[in-house]
């Protein structure tokens, strides 16, 4: 018994990352190949499904902002010689025609799409820049795979873990749901209100280098915190930290964030 939790130790040291911006450590255990092949194949089936927009203009805006969040991605992981960690990526950014769901996520591997109830609250491109840049802070930090491998050891335990992902899709599909944010059962793995809280501090400098006034940001929770007043959250806050928190965090990264702006 002894042997085996020292193994098991071992294992998860041996499985560690390091969040970009942060530098937290995390827990990997799912490669970036096997996750971002997995999200492709989804991310498919969701905007097969949609239906899409077809509001041009809408459409367009949320294709024009992910392609500046992408750039300053690019650029940002660029100067810190960071540029593998980008391998795979194969960049998305969709709009989903409802009218009932706020929320907008980012698969692992760039895959973004937006639901058409979140762009009233969002009101400008730049309401967009702070919600997209938030949404591929969580698949450049790698929160999707760090929350999967949480989500396999609590369901399978670390001498099950290459058992699961071959013999049992459906599981492991719906843990990738789950950790990317488009379950039904979003919030349900551990540590998701400290990603969300990390994905605001990363975002914020995307935003920021993508040409977005990081100093909107928080007016767009406020709009988000008036808008839920007595009313059970979105998905997309389901997780989040308070509204009192973010606010705050906010304000305590933004002159790391000014520093990174460029009109």
């Amino acid at each position: 018994m002894k042997i085996h939790f020292l193994l098991v130790v071992f294992l998860l040291i041996q499985s560690c990352a390091t969040v970009p911006v942060t530098g937290r450590k995390q827990l990997d255990l799912v490669s970036s190949s096997e996750i971002n092949t997995m999200s492709a194949t989804q991310y498919q089936d969701v905007i097969r499904k949609g239906p899409l927009s077809t509001n041009v203009e809408q459409t367009n805006m949320i294709k024009r902002v992910g392609k500046r969040i992408q750039g300053a991605v690019e650029q940002y992981m660029a100067s810190k010689g960071w540029s593998s960690q980008l391998a795979g990526f194969n960049w998305e950014f969709n709009l989903i025609q409802d009218d009932k769901t706020v929320n907008a996520w980012c698969m692992p591997g760039g895959k973004v799409a937006f639901y058409t109830a979140i762009l009233p609250i969002c009101k400008d491109e730049n309401g967009i820049a702070v919600v997209m840049g938030h949404e591929v802070a969580h698949a450049i930090a790698n929160h999707g795979r760090e929350r999967m491998s949480q989500g396999l050891i609590q369901q399978f335990g670390m001498t099950a873990l290459s058992a699961a992902m071959g013999q049992n899709p459906t599981a492991t599909t719906q843990l990738l749901m789950q950790a990317i944010g488009a379950g039904s059962n979003i919030g349900m793995l551990k540590f998701s209100r400290q990603h969300e809280s990390e994905a605001d501090h990363i975002g914020l400098i995307f935003m920021a280098m993508a040409g977005y006034d990081p100093n909107l940001a928080p007016a767009f929770w406020k709009r988000m915190i008036d808008m839920n007043t007595g009313q059970k959250p979105p998905e997309f806050l389901s997780t989040h930290p308070s509204d009192e928190t973010r606010i705050r965090d906010l304000e305590s990264w933004m002159p790391e964030a000014m520093g990174y702006y460029r009109k």
